[in-house]
């Protein structure tokens, strides 16, 4: 799984260039609202479907491309 598309999508959707592999979604400002666009993003790259409790325990994109390599 590729972290830095990952963080791409995080980048877009947050509007924030700053985002890392470690980045906390929701520490840069990111909302449930939000989350609903990465995992809309994560279903359409990957076609792994993803619920927002996935998203909570894993809300970096390093975390978040384990969590899909691992459902793939």
């Amino acid at each position: 799984m590729n972290v830095d598309a990952i963080s791409d999508i995080f980048r877009r959707v947050l509007e924030n260039d700053d985002v890392r592999a470690d980045s906390d979604f929701f520490v840069m400002g990111g909302d449930s609202l939000l989350a609903t666009r990465v995992l809309s993003a994560v279903a359409r790259s990957w076609g792994v479907e993803l619920d927002f409790d996935d998203f909570m325990t894993a809300p970096t994109p390093d975390a978040l491309a384990k969590k899909i390599a691992s459902m793939a």
